[in-house]
């Protein structure tokens, strides 16, 4: 298992994750760096927990949008007769979720 260091809002995170994924988890940091630095552009400054709350909301709303465009893709696909979408499309998002609980898990213990 790898040890990656990541920077968010000003603070420094190690945290695992599978050999070969390092470059993975940095770029999910850099995308919750970006959704902090909009947080801020809007509310400004406030503390680090509800600032990565807010983060986590924003990001969980992504895929909870995401997961319903597929959803409704599929059923427009199988109404028209078309195969569904693939189950690898599915797949990445369930995974997606699940590395973003991984990561606020990580970060709880820091």
């Amino acid at each position: 298992m790898a040890q990656v260091t990541v920077r968010i809002n000003g603070f420094a995170y190690s945290v695992g994750c599978q050999d070969g994924e390092e470059q993975h988890l940095t770029a999910m940091a850099a995308e919750i760096e970006r959704r902090i630095d909009g947080i801020k552009a809007v509310a400004g400054q406030t503390g680090e927990a509800r600032m990565l709350v807010m983060a986590a909301l924003l990001m969980a709303d992504d895929i909870f949008e995401l997961t319903k465009a597929l959803r409704e893709a599929e059923k427009r696909a199988e109404a028209a007769g078309a195969a569904p979408a693939e189950p690898k499309v599915a797949r990445k998002l369930n995974r997606l979720a699940r590395r973003a609980e991984d990561i606020a898990a990580g970060l709880e213990h820091n």
